[in-house]
């Protein structure tokens, strides 16, 4: 995707070959600022401090961790040192432990002095499949906005709603539910997206609008709660969404509120859509609402809140009365039925468990 005109992707290898670049979104949109991983601690805290998210994203992230910790030390302890750092960092996205039984596979039974090559050259991998999958999903994604512009609006905008921020910020670059909206774009689709400010952490806001605004495509931020009404009134033609996980049956985890906006889809015959590669399929759970683990996370990210003051500095304020208590689930489980198909990059499949297991046979039997 684009900043200022030219194609960035979020994470890379800077010059050295080792060090690790990547986006520090916790600054975005005020500030864009890059920032070097050179250790495994740097990795770990980038993923959970947010400099990185995005199920997709974390998983690339964690990969490169490994590799920045074994060319510190190639041992076996240092690996599963390693591994278990980066698998405490965020408990709902499966594309991080994914990314790190690749990681442990591609390297475990090397010889010492074979290890970090083949550790950088898998994580590159994981990169570049991340890629393609993604421009699979834009592409399979693009068919049902066409079929709304040829058949519903004719020569008006398609207005698509998402939720949080699963663009090119939540990859290593093209994203999940905005690749559709970006290959239709591109292909001269008249289009408008809906953006969820997504409270607590605001990554509608500033993500997904930051990123709408550099590749030019037309949006509206909007307050959580208006997405009901919209659809009420006839404003909404498809909501695509992201996913952290995605459970066997086809529940769906992403980030917290998109239950709500699939319960008001269901309500108003608004068609729901979730845009997901196949690593965040999770074969080892049967039932997502029952068994997807919901991080919760710091009560200073719904107390306070982060703005560009009208000097131009950017301060935190708090919003919320000392002494309230918080609670902050930073995901939820939205269950199959709500769901109108999952867009992968095998095509557009139902959201249930045969239709996830015909299409991706070898995951699940893996999972067996």
């Amino acid at each position: 995707m684009k900043v200022g005109g030219q194609h960035r992707r979020c994470i890379w290898l800077e010059d050295d070959g080792k060090t690790v670049g990547i986006i520090d979104q916790t600054l975005l949109p005020h500030r864009f600022a890059t920032v070097r991983l050179e250790t495994l601690q740097d990795a770990a805290r980038a993923i959970v401090t947010m400099q990185v998210r995005g199920a997709p994203l974390i998983g690339a992230t964690a990969a490169y961790g490994v590799c920045l910790a074994l060319k510190a030390d190639a041992s076996d302890e240092s690996l599963e040192r390693a591994y278990a750092t980066l698998i405490a960092t965020r408990p709902t996205a499966v594309n991080l432990k994914w990314a790190l039984d690749e990681m442990m596979a591609a390297v475990r039974n090397r010889p010492r002095d074979e290890r970090v090559a083949a550790a950088y050259r898998r994580a590159a991998d994981i990169c570049e499949q991340d890629i393609a999958i993604n421009r699979a999903i834009g592409r399979h994604g693009l068919a049902l906005i066409e079929k709304i512009a040829a058949t519903k609006k004719p020569g008006e905008h398609v207005n698509v709603l998402t939720h949080c921020n699963a663009g090119w910020l939540a990859a290593v670059d093209v994203g999940t539910a905005l690749s559709p909206v970006y290959t239709a774009h591109d292909a001269g689709i008249p289009l408008h997206v809906w953006v969820d400010e997504t409270r607590p952490r605001n990554q509608g806001a500033s993500l997904t609008a930051w990123e709408l605004g550099q590749h030019g495509v037309p949006h509206t931020v909007i307050p959580d709660n208006t997405g009901g009404h919209l659809m009420q009134h006839g404003e909404v033609d498809i909501a695509i969404v992201g996913a952290d996980r995605v459970a066997a049956n086809g529940d769906v985890a992403n980030k917290i509120g998109t239950y709500l906006k699939a319960l008001a889809a269901k309500d108003n015959d608004v068609p729901f859509y979730v845009a997901l590669p196949s690593p965040t399929i999770d074969f080892t759970v049967t039932d997502g609402v029952a068994e997807i683990p919901i991080e919760q996370r710091s009560a200073d990210e719904v107390a306070t809140i982060a703005g560009r003051a009208a000097d131009g500095r950017i301060a935190t304020v708090r919003i919320v009365p000392d002494g309230s208590a918080v609670a902050n689930y930073g995901f939820d489980v939205t269950p199959a039925r709500l769901v109108t198909g999952l867009i992968t990059e095998r095509g557009v499949i139902g959201a249930s468990r045969e239709a996830l297991a015909k299409a991706f046979p070898e995951r699940a039997n893996a999972a067996k």
